[in-house]
């Protein structure tokens, strides 16, 4: 088939497409959605229970009952709380008994998830930003990366694709190419490039399955790239917003005691932990509410391309139709 690359073969789904975990837009009918139009979604579990009031594996199963074509987990195993790391085994352990073939990690050494995954033949990507953590997460066994470059939405890295491409390429793992594609020939160039897939998420934002408030989707259609700002309010580093009327009244820089609580090596974690409790619930808020609330709407540059809410399928099938057309 056209447009089949490793990751599709492994997966077995027809379009090396993902719609990425996004806290709080990932709601189940747009992660089955994609899949069931052949790409694969990406379930967030915060997402999934704390904004979508789902048990974990109850929402699992409801997606399972929307389509049974392959869809992903998405796991932050950053060491931040012990509490917390107890949810992500727990949400592991649920996984991979309701058979979840794909996992997308980030934060914290993978090899634990991928001793745990590889018995049971799951494959694992770790979410990277430059050569540095994709050594790290080669070194905890991964099967692939997600190169999230500096044209994503929420927490972006800061090289091009292409600098990824250069610097983590000769690692010889496969790549996804994550940020700043919102048009379908953006989608065949990642691919040209010699990326296995790409991964969205401001364009599946921007679909009718998904539930974030029409202001939200109104703000990605309305803005240009130039309107994607970096605010450390969120959670301690940069996250990819677009600039309103709250972001230019708050500011985007950490404030002078919590810019020293994240420059201390021991007080850092604590400080992100402080910023994103307070964040999650401001996110929800936003994504849940719209301008009644305050606009914390999270973007990446792919704006600059989006310009209509269409179904999500439909997104998927123009983004393997560029493929088929190449």
């Amino acid at each position: 088939m056209p447009g089949q690359t490793e990751f599709s073969r492994t997966l077995g789904i027809d379009v090396p497409l993902i719609c990425g975990a996004m806290y709080p837009c990932s709601n189940p009918e747009l992660v089955a959605a994609v899949s069931e139009a052949g790409g694969i979604g990406i379930v967030q579990p915060l997402s999934l229970s704390y904004v979508h009031g789902y048990d974990f594996r109850e929402g699992l199963q409801y997606i399972r009952r929307l389509t049974r074509k392959p869809i992903g987990v998405n796991l932050i195993i950053e060491r931040s709380s012990k509490k917390y790391l107890r949810r992500v085994h727990e949400w592991l352990d649920i996984a991979l008994e309701e058979e979840v073939p794909f996992l997308v990690t980030a934060l914290g050494n993978p090899r634990w998830v991928v001793e745990r995954a590889g018995h049971a033949g799951v494959t694992v990507y770790h979410d990277v930003t430059n050569r540095k953590w994709a050594e790290k997460a080669l070194d905890g066994g991964v099967d692939g990366f997600i190169c999230v470059n500096n044209r994503a939405g929420g927490h972006a890295g800061e090289l091009s694709t292409e600098a990824l491409l250069d610097a983590i390429g000769p690692l010889g793992k496969p790549m996804i190419c994550a940020g700043g594609i919102g048009a379908p020939e953006d989608f065949a160039a990642c691919l040209e490039a010699g990326y296995v897939g790409a991964q969205l998420g401001t364009r599946f934002i921007a679909s009718r399955e998904c539930s974030a408030h029409a202001d939200y989707k109104q703000a990605i259609l309305n803005a240009g790239e130039n309107d994607v700002v970096l605010t450390e309010k969120i959670s301690g580093v940069p996250v990819s917003v677009i600039r309103t009327a709250y972001i230019e009244r708050i500011g985007t820089h950490a404030s002078g005691f919590a810019k020293w609580m994240l420059r201390g090596r021991k007080t850092r974690h604590w400080m992100r932990l402080f910023y994103t409790l307070q964040s999650l619930w401001k996110l929800k808020q936003a994504a849940t509410h719209g301008t009644r609330y305050q606009d914390y709407f999270q973007a990446g540059r792919s704006v600059e391309h989006i310009n209509r809410i269409q179904p999500a399928g439909e997104v998927v099938a123009e983004f393997a139709a560029a493929l088929h057309n190449g």
